[in-house]
């Protein structure tokens, strides 16, 4: 009885902190799901255009407008462009796209918040900035953000180049805020603990209290805002596409097909379908992710 106990004792004693995350994390049935649907998505997206070979840009006017076929698994458009070969081809740009932006908006996100909370002097003017931005109408100042620079940097990167870093670039800086808010609040809570007392007494400086101290004790919030970034990214490119003012026709992405798709969904409702279904598992599984690493990274829940 005595070994017994102290083995489990030894292993409670010897697992590590990140053993200790994923045991939390793989018993979360939602973020497991989620996780295998996700990674199904990218390996899909990223290798799925290796296997079916068809051109997504390739316009066969004999066979438009299919339904579900052998040849066509998602059915044809109204030019003969192959859904599926479109899906998947939209799909990498979707990803990219929401992958490039929250990594913008991550770490605006993360450096403003930490400089409020942890420096009092700069955190009345960052946060009223923070503040501003939260107040801004966000769908609207996107459009006028792409309406004035589009044709800018289509002349300067190309078409294709150029709205990919516009678009990036406006989601990126208008979707940090959250993150600021919550990062600073932790860090608030942070400054008045003893470990931070300690190295402040001792004359540690403010830059190597920050990335020794603060910064590992705030990656709970950091990756969550990480996983949602994404979804909110997507959702965003998606929602400016549909509104035809992402990217070019021929460069497909998952909102343009959606947009596409709307003006003849009475004669071939699966051309909406699919993309649809293509965000939304996406979304969904992001977010599922996002829940199962905020209870493994939170202590209180992990030492249950």
């Amino acid at each position: 009885m005595t070994d017994t106990t102290n083995d489990a004792t030894d292993d409670r004693k010897y697992r590590s902190l990140w053993g200790d995350v994923w045991s939390q994390f793989r018993s979360h049935r939602g973020a497991m799901i989620g996780s295998f649907v996700f990674i199904f998505i990218l390996l899909a997206v990223a290798i799925g255009p290796y296997l079916w070979t068809l051109d997504p840009n390739y316009a066969d006017v004999r066979n438009r407008n299919q339904g579900m076929s052998w040849g066509h698994p998602f059915g044809t458009d109204q030019l003969g462009h192959d859904m599926l070969a479109q899906v998947l081809q939209g799909g990498r740009i979707s990803i990219a796209v929401g992958l490039t932006a929250m990594m913008l908006s991550l770490v605006l996100g993360t450096f403003i918040g930490v400089l409020a909370g942890y420096f009092k002097r700069l955190d009345g003017l960052l946060m009223r900035g923070t503040d501003l931005f939260l107040a801004l109408p966000i769908l609207p100042l996107l459009l006028v953000i792409i309406m004035l620079f589009r044709d800018t940097l289509r002349n300067m990167f190309g078409p294709e180049t150029g709205i990919f870093i516009l678009i990036v670039f406006i989601i990126g800086i208008t979707s940090w805020m959250q993150t600021a808010r919550i990062v600073r609040g932790d860090v608030l809570a942070l400054k008045e603990r003893e470990f931070i007392l300690a190295a402040n007494s001792i004359g540690t400086p403010s830059k190597r209290v920050i990335s020794r101290h603060i910064m590992p004790n705030i990656l709970s919030p950091i990756m969550v805002s990480a996983t949602l970034g994404i979804a909110t990214a997507i959702i965003t490119e998606s929602s400016l596409s549909f509104l035809g003012l992402g990217f070019p026709s021929d460069f497909p992405t998952w909102g343009r097909l959606l947009f596409d798709g709307t003006q003849r969904i009475a004669q071939a409702p699966s051309r909406v379908i699919w993309p649809g279904l293509a965000i939304s598992l996406t979304v969904l599984s992001v977010n599922f992710i996002g829940d199962g690493l905020r209870d493994a990274l939170d202590p209180r829940i992990r030492g249950r």
